[in-house]
Parts: C-alpha cells; sequence; structure tokens
C-alpha cells in the first residue's frame, strides 16, 4: 500500500500530495515514465482530439459506448 499523506490549506482544502521516498522509488520502477506526466501534450495529439470532438458534436449518432466494442470482440 502506498503510504501518502494529504497536504490541505488552512480551509482543509486538498493542496497537494506527499509520497515517501521509498514509495516514490518504487512508483518510478513500475512507470519509468512517471516524472514526465505533468508535460505538454504534442500539437499532433491535440489536433486529434480536436477532430475527434468535432465530429462527435457534427455526428453524435456515431457514438456508441465502448461496452458495446468489447461484446463484439
Amino acid at each position: 500500500m502506498l503510504a501518502k499523506q494529504i497536504l490541505t490549506d488552512q480551509q482543509g482544502m486538498p493542496m497537494g500530495v506527499f509520497i515517501p521516498m521509498q514509495a516514490w522509488k518504487s512508483l518510478t520502477l513500475q512507470y519509468p515514465d512517471i516524472e514526465e506526466i505533468d508535460s505538454d501534450i504534442p500539437q499532433w495529439e491535440k489536433d486529434f482530439i480536436d477532430e475527434r470532438l468535432t465530429m462527435a458534436q457534427q455526428h453524435p449518432e456515431r457514438l456508441k459506448p465502448v461496452e458495446m466494442l468489447l461484446n463484439t470482440l
């Protein structure tokens, strides 16, 4: 189990997380790219997402629940 501490502000609102170093090292072994998780999404990915969102707005009838896809596989 990951021993973490949620840091709060004076009003008790969550504002951060403290992860002990040993737990962090374990996470970086399991997920080697974790330190890049906050890097910006490449423009080609943003464009792809925008195209998909536009298609979904223009043709909502084409959207199907993922469960339908999984059931057909």
